[in-house]
């Protein structure tokens, strides 16, 4: 049997390093994979590194014969840290001196776990060796089952495992392809195409990774580029600069006689009016008239009312209703507008109705057009508007859209299918992109057997690696060019005016409904014409790492057998949180259309593949209690198929994202995570550790009034023992008692932030509850994880009010005071009463200077009415709750100024620590949001602190001498 040695995410992590890097990767867009292809709630790459290597890696305290006391394992453990922190910045995905250097220390654990002790005497070059020469087993491939959009195979193989990926979903398996499959199998090799083969510089190149692979997508995306112009460029025409115009628009004088190129066409839908006096009109649901906002280039679109009509004119500046011109027709949220011509209410229902009944249509409102780096915008003429009229398109996407209101809203205004989502114009680009991709692909091949590839005819499916296969390779790339198109070519795309660029279609996990929309130029170079779309995804090809061999299957998660002795991580769905299937369908039905003769097993059905999806949908399932039971149930399948097969060497990551929600008479709970979490426990595993990964941003659209993804949450798991004892719930709660005040105290040790800490205290917490084989109540019923998660969390805040005893009477008493008052004034009495039982005086404490009393009331002093010269080494009466909020005080004005105090407290700096943290606690509680900010914010900052006042004790005690 495999013996057991303890993983460093099993003891601890440089989460705050891992958080800050996954936060800033949610900015970064050059050569980033999320740019090759939209997916939902994808990991962060910095997050699936750092799981990934903390679960290949030993702990120090595995190997007690190269570090045997407790200082040497925490400073090993400190130097695993500070490699994390580098392999997680973005500037070294590709940096191979780092990710060496994680390899090694993959490899060193693996050694360890075949050789024991004798691997302390092999270097790594020596280890490597053993390797290659089969010495030693190769270390274990890597498998996600539900590999969604690749982070966690990817970040697998640029560490150095085999990696293999497998999902339900034909869209998930495509990019996973196109991540890990394809490019180590052209790895080295130059481009085919004719213009590289010709110019004997570029044939003599060494093409390191999948840059040749890069270079063919960009020409032969190019190619695709040029020909769709030739067929259908006459639908996207410039507009001409008149002496006209600029007699209206002096700001257009410098463009007088030039044709520029239309970045988009913005349109508003309209309906017939209400009002039976102008029922003949359709009246524009414009959700605003602005344009641009930004200071300095503002524009914005007036309607002119006339001959019984309207038409819109575009106009710089500041309008001189600024509000009205923000609001455009819409009265309130959802659908609910004014008729332009009477003022009319309009009715969401009457728009409904509208819609179902064909009587829809859009009207251009504006064009942008492309300046001298700058948009210009313009107002609409007919003969702009006529030509988008004039595309026929001669296919459109019949799929239909679910019946389900939370994802998807246009079916509820009379377009109930995907290809209803698009203007007869981006239909006809769409489907010319999809005819070239299969052209492209022909003149691939026929290039690569001219450039000496065999022409085998084994296609990409059938494991191929000759010229049909590398077509097909190159055709895949097209394709998700193409997507990138869809995703801003369609009529759900909007107009962002404090920007002046594009709102794509999945600005958030759902399809909803769009009323005024941006119709993006494809040809044009800027955010959704195929070049962008084109350059992005070359970016990504060309930084792929494109080692090791890559895998990837269409499979379900609840059967699969690929995790056969393979090391885990993986990122279920959330519960039903999102749809994946169902709005996988938006890219499904063009890349089935342009890849299914390359892939045609990928492409076998008409949609995406719904019923074994596990996500507990109602509107799938008939009601929310059959929904869950589902989810359940298959849930438990998948966690079961892990526990059995994963490699016992190592734990099993799982990431689970959710936000919590307030259930009346319950407190708070999510049933998504407790039904996950019961799921991974009915499966056999064991929980040794939860760690919250706070990687997305507060601002992302999903985010807002949702109950979506907050943070994720990591569990790491190991199978359980077939024998593992039942326990009481009162053995479990004296088991909490007495092993979660020493994981907590590490937890803190680690620096784990204030806000993180309740959910990372539950992986000891749950640890315990699931070693056992079923804990009983008194009743002999097994305690739900509900219950077990409710008694983790009392010992939790047991625990945190013990570590009061380490505080001064002083501190006790503002703590006891600050939990029923805050900084708010209280009556003296009361607070004279509560300073006898906690062994002081309020006359003390106003000396202590942390109080004040007057009028027969006492108020905490809040950190900015503490004195700014303050100096802790001349306190005679120091309360650690003095330090704290001089802290916090201090922190305003950056580190260095709370470095300097900390300078001043030595030793008892480290129990202001400890009381920030039991102040986060209750403020959280109590919903204090600015005060449990400044004490995360102090212990967040805890490292550089401390780093920065080793610097500023010396200078202490210069100025002292």
């Amino acid at each position: 049997m495999t013996t057991t040695r303890k993983k460093l995410i099993e003891v601890a992590l440089p989460l705050e390093a891992i958080n800050i890097a996954s936060a800033r990767e949610k900015s970064i867009r050059h050569g980033h994979p999320s740019t090759l292809h939209l997916w939902w709630a994808r990991r962060p790459l910095a997050a699936a590194r750092a799981v990934i290597f903390a679960q290949m890696v030993d702990d120090p305290s595995a190997q007690p014969e190269a570090y045997p006391t407790a200082a040497a394992q925490e400073a090993r453990r400190q130097a695993l840290f500070k490699l994390i922190e580098q392999l997680v910045q973005w500037e070294n995905t590709t940096n191979e001196t780092v990710l060496e250097q994680a390899r090694a220390e993959i490899r060193q654990s693996w050694a360890w776990q075949c050789l024991g002790a004798n691997a302390a005497r092999l270097t790594d070059a020596q280890i490597a060796a053993m390797l290659a020469s089969g010495e030693l087993p190769p270390l274990p491939a890597f498998h996600d089952p539900f590999a969604g959009g690749g982070a966690l195979p990817l970040e697998a193989q640029r560490l150095g495992l085999e990696s293999y990926a497998s999902d339900l979903n034909p869209v998930a398996v495509l990019i996973n392809k196109a991540m890990i499959e394809i490019p180590p199998k052209f790895a080295g090799k130059p481009p085919v195409n004719p213009a590289a083969r010709q110019d004997r510089t570029l044939f003599k190149k060494e093409w390191r990774g999948a840059a040749g692979l890069a270079d063919d997508v960009r020409y032969y995306g190019q190619w695709m580029r040029d020909e769709a112009e030739k067929r259908i460029g006459h639908l996207y025409p410039q507009v001409e600069i008149t002496a006209e115009m600029v007699a209206e628009r002096p700001d257009l004088k410098p463009y007088q006689g030039r044709k520029l190129t239309v970045i988009a066409w913005l349109w508003a839908r309209t309906v017939k009016s209400p009002n039976p006096a102008f029922a003949h009109v359709d009246v524009p649901l414009a959700s605003t008239f602005m344009l641009s906002t930004k200071a300095g280039k503002e524009a914005y679109v007036e309607p002119v009312i006339e001959h019984g009509g309207y038409r819109f004119t575009v106009k710089v500046g500041k309008p001189r209703n600024a509000e009205a011109a923000k609001q455009g027709t819409k009265l309130a949220r959802g659908a609910n507008f004014e008729c332009l011509m009477s003022r009319t209410p309009i009715s969401g229902d009457h728009i409904k109705s509208e819609g179902l009944a064909g009587r829809m249509g859009a009207r251009l409102m504006a064009v942008v057009a492309e300046g001298d780096n700058v948009r210009v915008y313009l107002s609409p003429t007919p003969d702009q508007e006529t030509t988008a009229h004039r595309a026929k398109p001669g296919w459109k996407p019949e799929t239909l859209m679910p019946i389900d209101r939370r994802w998807f809203s246009p079916p509820l205004y009379g377009m109930p299918t995907f290809g209803d989502l698009f203007t007869p114009r981006q239909l006809v680009a769409l489907t010319t992109f999809s005819d070239l991709v299969l052209t492209a692909r022909a003149r691939v091949r026929g290039d690569a057997v001219a450039a000496g590839l065999p022409d085998d005819g084994v296609a990409l499916d059938a494991s191929g690696t000759g010229a049909q296969a590398y077509a097909d390779a190159v055709a895949v790339y097209l394709g998700f060019a193409l997507s990138k198109v869809a995703n801003i070519g369609s009529s759900i795309a909007s107009w962002m005016s404090d920007r002046g660029a594009f709102r794509e279609t999945f600005a958030r996990q759902a399809i909803p409904m769009v009323w005024d929309f941006a119709e993006a130029n494809p040809f044009a170079d800027a955010g959704g014409s195929l070049g962008t779309a084109l350059d992005k995804g070359a970016m990504v090809i060309d930084a792929l790492p494109a080692t090791n061999s890559g895998s990837v299957t269409q499979a379900n998660a609840a059967t699969q057998q690929i995790t056969r002795n393979k090391a885990v991580s993986t990122d279920p769905p959330y519960y039903d949180n999102i749809g994946y299937a169902d709005l996988s369908d938006f890219f499904y039905v063009w890349l089935r259309r342009s890849l299914k003769t390359a892939l045609p097993q990928l492409f076998v059905t008409l949609a995406v593949p719904k019923a074994e999806e596990l996500v507990a949908t109602p509107y799938r399932h008939g009601s929310k209690l059959e929904a869950e039971a589902f989810f359940l149930e298959g849930m438990t399948s998948a966690m079961h198929q892990l526990a059995e097969q994963a490699h016992l060497a190592f734990p099993v990551t799982i990431y689970y994202a959710f936000k919590q929600a307030e259930t009346e008479g319950e407190g708070t709970s999510s049933t998504g995570w407790e039904t996950f979490l019961d799921a991974v426990i009915r499966a056999g595993f064991a929980l040794s550790g939860t760690w919250p990964m706070r990687t997305e941003g507060a601002g992302r659209i999903i985010a807002k009034d949702t109950n979506a993804l907050a943070s994720s949450i990591v569990l790491v798991c190991r199978r359980r023992p077939a024998d593992a004892p039942t326990a009481t719930r009162r053995e479990f709660v004296a088991a909490l008692q007495r092993e979660l005040p020493a994981a907590l105290a590490h937890l803190q040790r680690s620096n784990i932030a204030p806000v993180d800490l309740a959910q990372a205290a539950i992986g000891p917490g749950m640890a315990i509850y699931t070693r056992y084989g079923r804990v009983l109540d008194a009743s002999g019923h097994a305690l739900p994880v509900r219950a077990a998660l409710a008694l983790i969390n009392e010992t939790l805040d047991m625990v945190l009010a013990e570590q009061e005893g380490d505080f001064d009477a002083d501190t006790r008493w503002a703590l006891a005071w600050f939990e029923q008052f805050g900084f708010h004034d209280g009556e003296f009495g009361v607070a004279e009463t509560l300073s006898k039982a906690k062994n002081t005086s309020v006359s003390g404490m106003v000396e202590a200077g942390i109080v004040a009393a007057r009028a027969g009331k006492v108020q905490l002093l809040r950190p900015e009415q503490l004195a700014a010269e303050w100096d802790p080494t001349a306190d005679k009466r120091l309360t650690v709750w003095e330090m704290v909020h001089h802290l916090v005080r201090a922190l305003d004005a950056g580190e260095r100024a709370a470095a300097e105090l900390v300078a001043g407290l030595g030793s008892h700096a480290e129990t202001a620590r400890e009381l920030a943290y039991r102040l986060y606690t209750i403020c959280e509680r109590k919903k204090r949001a600015p005060e449990a900010l400044a004490y995360n914010a102090l212990v967040q900052s805890w490292p550089e602190i401390v780093r920065l006042s080793k610097e500023a004790r010396p200078q202490q005690q210069e100025r002292l001498l």
